[in-house]
């Protein structure tokens, strides 16, 4: 049993560093001040500081959710997680609904998600960058939908008056954050692993099949090894998006959290370091990878019905995926392939 905590700092004392740092990223400031991003939003439900908008609560069913973002036009949609942000612009279509895990199939904005972790829902209006914000039971970010120039500004105005809580309370009630799960390693059960994995149609079947042996993505990448696994340098992502791009292979990029994945598929083109970070930088995608955070960098080859899916997974220094990257489907991946398989292994360097 969990209890529920609320944040150490109170509302206004929130509100108040809120307008002393009108600049800083909503997660490093929540972070910097011991509170969750959640509680930091909370804290503005009612209120409506010059400028910033005001905050109302949302509700977060996926299947009242969903159907209203579709009406909104082209909009900028956020996943991220500690380490990496997915930025993509587009329009919500094709939603699918699911108990236990819905998607998205637009042909620009493509997520996976898992809506027991969609429980905190806001919407800031009117300010410089009106938003719907979703967060977990703890108060991280699931996903975030950003207005652009293009969006229905009258659908969204809809959209918040349709789904509207009546809880206008400027705190909020969390629970704490799940332990990281570390790499789960069982090596004696190394052979009856490369056994499964071999007869695998469907890279779908994996996380079933890890599970079924009682370890997990990372520890199953360190047991099994060739001809499945290969350890790379942590400078491989940056190698594969700058090397991607100057040879145009499209790629799709994964990147989430325990309540939502956010893909890109297609080409990426400008690459640009800036301090820790390694960006894309294109009109319709941003992705922003804290470099210094990977740890682990892993290819990783999956047998499906009609050859192998190769793909490149980064991790950070507690075994947490951080976002996985392989070859757009269309029209093939030898491009992708070749470049993946080109690139030194750890054993090597």
């Amino acid at each position: 049993m969990t209890l529920d905590i609320i944040s150490p700092i109170s509302p206004a004392d929130l509100r108040r560093a809120r307008a002393e740092n009108p600049k800083t990223r909503a997660r490093d400031l929540a972070e910097s001040l011991g509170a969750s991003e959640a509680s930091l939003l909370a804290a503005h439900v009612g209120y409506a500081p010059a400028g910033a908008g005001r905050v109302v609560r949302i509700n977060t069913a996926l299947d009242r959710l969903f159907p209203a973002i579709q009406t909104l036009g082209d909009v900028m949609a956020l996943t991220r997680n500690r380490s990496c942000v997915h930025e993509r612009r587009g329009q919500y279509e094709d939603y699918h609904s699911g108990a236990h895990a819905a998607m998205v199939l637009g042909t620009e904005i493509d997520l996976r998600m898992f809506p027991k972790h969609w429980v905190h829902g806001f919407a800031v209006l009117d300010g410089p960058r009106p938003s719907l914000q979703v967060f977990d039971a703890a108060g991280d970010a699931v996903h975030k939908v950003f207005l652009t120039q293009g969006s229905d500004h009258a659908a969204f105005d809809k959209l918040v008056r349709d789904l509207q809580s009546d809880d206008n309370t400027d705190t909020i009630q969390l629970v704490p954050r799940a332990p990281v799960e570390g790499p789960k390693l069982r090596p004696e059960k190394a052979d009856d692993l490369r056994r499964d994995w071999a007869e695998m149609t469907d890279t779908h079947q994996f996380l079933r099949m890890v599970s079924k042996l009682k370890m997990n993505r990372l520890g199953a990448y360190r047991v099994a090894g060739a001809p499945w696994a290969f350890a790379l340098r942590p400078d491989a992502v940056t190698g594969v998006l700058q090397k991607a791009a100057q040879d145009q292979i499209p790629l799709m990029i994964f990147v989430g959290n325990q309540g939502c994945i956010q893909i890109h598929g297609g080409p990426v083109t400008r690459i640009e370091p800036m301090g820790p970070w390694i960006n894309v930088l294109d009109p319709r995608f941003n992705l922003h990878l804290r470099a210094d955070h990977v740890a682990e960098v892993w290819h990783v080859i999956k047998p499906i019905r009609d050859g192998m899916a190769h793909s490149i997974e980064a991790f950070d220094a507690d075994g947490t995926l951080i976002g996985q990257i392989f070859g757009k489907r269309a029209p093939d991946t030898r491009a992708f392939r070749a470049m993946v398989e080109a690139l030194p292994r750890k054993a090597e360097i």
